[in-house]
């Protein structure tokens, strides 16, 4: 875009109000997104007594919000294109505070369940439509670090939704709660927020996109970056492979299996299973249920310090060779917790390895493939269908999580919790395979440049074209 070529050489921007209130907005949303996925990890403890209720609900309820965040992502990424992001965003956040009300006040585990698939469409909705309007505010150089607040607070709402189950002291009801007070937070914060100046330009309402321009950077002269928001926009227009029709083209198609690929292995690595069911696994195979609970402390401790790390050297390492080096290990820890949980009940002695081997996948995982599942999204897809692309690769991250989460609990009492780690450590090394095969190094690479390489047949490793494949069959 032409927004890429500006940044570079261009110095710093001054960081104006707007611009400070649009990281704790997205930091806001990060951590929403965290703590409503990760709470449900120590609450199941006490909803699983007081509903009375087995390993079927129990996923039924942690997989509600999945569903709907499947849901958030497909009808967010509509309605930020026809009522516009901040109208969309205030519809978000004024269902992540009627969902969590609804779920903290639940009275039985069918109306749990339904009101975590409401708050999950606020998720899903936030993850698709908050990084896009963050992104849209934000001046190119100092785009990538309004963005790592989202990631990162991701993280920090883990954790928090970790300690406070770990610690037990609240009940569930209002462990659940307490997320409706950053919610509204977010509300609020969204109010006297302006429009995303490129969806304007959009709809052809260029005065105010002219004028909330000025609003963010501080200052009169915006024509320049007006002109260029314009000229991309043209060439979207331009475009005749747009929306979800554009994806099925054959030159587009090793985008999508790309994206869509990782952001299944960024579920089936298993991630998800040591987020939401760590302390039930570990009860299960012995552990002392606060024993189990400060295990999952640490583990998101974790997470934070290798996301931070990981998104602060990807573009140094690259995503293929980040992702190449760290998979195996993860596949490692994985196999080895396998064998362990496999020769016995846990004692004084493996239950500091067991331990172990949990932060060294999360070290690995947190620091490879989960950085990957929402980057790749918005570096790899042509500029016509980049909606469509980036919905369609959401929805796949979410899918695989609802797959996930439904038959982790049964998969683990039907073949026992050694065989199901060894599960997961056999898609940890398909995922290594995957990326080898299909991710070509897309760091430090302009988005022109990997959409002409979509176009003559060479995004792939090694960029030899395949056969059939070198026509673009769309102006850009």
């Amino acid at each position: 875009m032409a927004e890429d070529t500006r940044a570079a050489g261009a110095g710093n921007p001054p960081v104006t109000p707007i611009l400070a209130a649009t990281a704790v907005v997205s930091a806001i949303a990060g951590f929403l997104y965290g703590y409503d996925t990760g709470i449900i990890s120590g609450a199941l403890l006490q909803i699983r007594d007081e509903f009375s209720i087995g390993s079927g609900w129990q996923s039924i309820i942690a997989t509600g919000i999945l569903v709907g965040a499947v849901i958030g992502a497909l009808v967010g990424a509509r309605l930020s294109e026809v009522l516009g992001r901040k109208r969309t965003i205030l519809i978000i956040s004024a269902v992540f505070v009627i969902g969590t009300l609804a779920a903290s006040f639940a009275p039985t585990p069918l109306t749990l369940a339904l009101a975590r698939v409401l708050l999950g469409m606020a998720v899903g909705g936030a993850t698709q439509t908050i990084p896009m309007f963050v992104a849209e505010l934000s001046p190119p150089q100092i785009r990538g670090r309004l963005v790592l607040a989202f990631q990162v607070a991701i993280g920090i709402g883990i954790l928090t939704a970790t300690i406070a189950g770990a610690s037990q002291l609240l009940d569930w009801r209002l462990m659940i709660g307490l997320a409706a007070a950053p919610a509204a937070l977010l509300l609020l914060l969204m109010l006297p927020a302006p429009e995303s100046p490129r969806w304007l330009v959009k709809v052809n309402r260029l005065d105010e996109a002219r004028g909330n321009l000025r609003r963010v950077r501080g200052q009169d002269d915006v024509e320049d970056e007006l002109d260029e928001i314009m000229e991309v926009e043209e060439q979207r227009r331009q475009a005749t492979s747009r929306g979800w029709k554009g994806l099925g083209q054959a030159w587009v198609r090793p985008a999508l299996v790309m994206g869509c690929g990782m952001a299944l292995f960024t579920q089936l690595s298993g991630i998800e299973m040591i987020v939401y069911f760590t302390p039930t696994i570990l009860t299960g195979a012995g552990f002392e249920e606060s024993g189990a609970l400060y295990v999952s402390v640490a583990l998101a401790v974790t997470y934070v310090i290798m996301n931070v790390i990981g998104l602060l050297i990807v573009d140094r390492v690259g995503r293929r060779r980040l992702s190449l080096i760290m998979t195996p290990g993860a596949a490692v820890a994985l196999a080895v917790l396998g064998v362990v949980f496999l020769l016995g009940e846990v004692s004084a002695g493996s239950a500091p390895f067991i331990i172990a081997c949990l932060i060294a996948f999360m070290i690995f995982t947190a620091g490879g493939l989960q950085v990957m599942g929402w980057l790749t999204g918005s570096e790899i897809y042509p500029l016509g269908v980049r909606g469509a692309g980036t919905s369609a690769q959401a929805a796949t991250l979410w899918g695989s999580n609802v797959i996930i989460t439904l038959t982790l609990l049964p998969l683990v009492e039907t073949i026992g919790i050694g065989p199901t780690m060894w599960v997961y450590a056999a898609f940890n090394v398909i995922a290594f395979f995957f990326v080898l095969r299909y991710f070509p190094e897309v760091a430090g690479r302009s988005l022109e440049d990997i959409e002409a390489s979509l176009a003559e047949g060479t995004f792939r490793p090694g960029g030899v074209p395949i056969r059939g494949e070198s026509e673009k069959t769309a102006a850009t």
